[in-house]
């Protein structure tokens, strides 16, 4: 996948959740999320300044609106849906999202269970609910098999 298939194909899966991304994928994206907001960020408009930054003018802190902040919140669900989507690919549940709330260890979790390569079809996560696994009768447990395995124990 190249670098604007990846683009693409994030911003035309803005908000879906569901399916995998691969490695390129992701980190393309990745890459082009970092990059604009460098741009947007180095950027010396009149105006604009850091999102809670320290303006010497006004003397402290101020809340200005600055376009690397507008980025940010522009690919804030992208950004979720395309790490969500990599977790699954790689075999990992989206539970996995939360390492980010772990300062810098999170972070570090994250890239290396992202950098993963694709898992086959025997790791990938099951989609069905805790209770329709309960409900479901595993293969090696039907009513027949286990009314046997008491009727030979007598």
């Amino acid at each position: 996948m190249s670098f604007s298939e990846a683009i693409q194909t994030v911003f035309r899966k803005y908000a879906d959740f569901s399916g995998r991304a691969s490695r390129p994928e992701f980190w393309w994206w990745i890459l082009f999320t970092v990059l604009v907001g460098a741009v947007l960020n180095s950027l010396p408009i009149w105006g604009f300044g850091p999102l809670w930054g320290f303006d010497p003018r006004d003397g402290g802190f101020s809340p200005r609106a600055s376009l690397a902040g507008a980025w940010a919140l522009v690919v804030l669900v992208p950004n979720l849906a395309v790490t969500v989507r990599r977790l699954r690919d790689a075999g990992y549940s989206w539970a996995n999202l939360f390492w980010i709330l772990l300062p810098v260890a999170g972070l570090i979790v994250l890239i290396v269970m992202c950098s993963q390569p694709s898992a086959d079809s025997a790791g990938r996560i099951e989609t069905r609910t805790a209770w329709e696994q309960e409900q479901a009768p595993s293969p090696d447990q039907t009513p027949q098999s286990s009314q046997q395995h008491i009727d030979g124990q007598r």
